[in-house]
């Protein structure tokens, strides 16, 4: 079992399953949701709890991103069309037992940074 919440507290979450893909998505949306780039893991939608006042913002119609109304954490991603649902890392409470796996959409990535830590990348 995971646990994770906001900055604030009024979000939590439980993940009952093992958390998955472990990875930074260095897309312009995820930079632009995170001020940077997105670290997450996923597990099936019905295995993940939360509890809070999650507000949804959906930036295209394939997808919708939760964040916390009051001290705008941002702490979940997930696709209309699958079943998992992603949470960031940076909010899940220590230790987490993860490793990152992956990067993803690095084409995309921000030009002022460097990724050098030789986890696998993914154009």
């Amino acid at each position: 079992m995971t646990t994770g919440r906001c900055l604030c507290g009024d979000i939590t979450f439980t993940v009952h399953a093992t958390p998955e893909g472990a990875s930074v998505c260095h897309c312009s949306q995820c930079r632009k949701q995170s001020g940077h780039l997105w670290a997450s893991a996923y597990a099936p939608k019905d295995e993940v709890e939360i509890n809070g006042p999650v507000q949804w913002f959906e930036a295209t119609p394939a997808a919708k991103r939760g964040f916390c109304p009051r001290c705008g954490s941002s702490l979940f991603w997930t696709a209309h069309d699958e079943g998992t649902i992603s949470f960031a890392l940076g909010a899940l409470d220590e230790p987490t037992g993860l490793r990152l796996e992956k990067h993803i959409f690095t084409a995309d990535k921000g030009d002022y940074y460097d990724i050098a830590d030789g986890v696998p990348q993914k154009p």
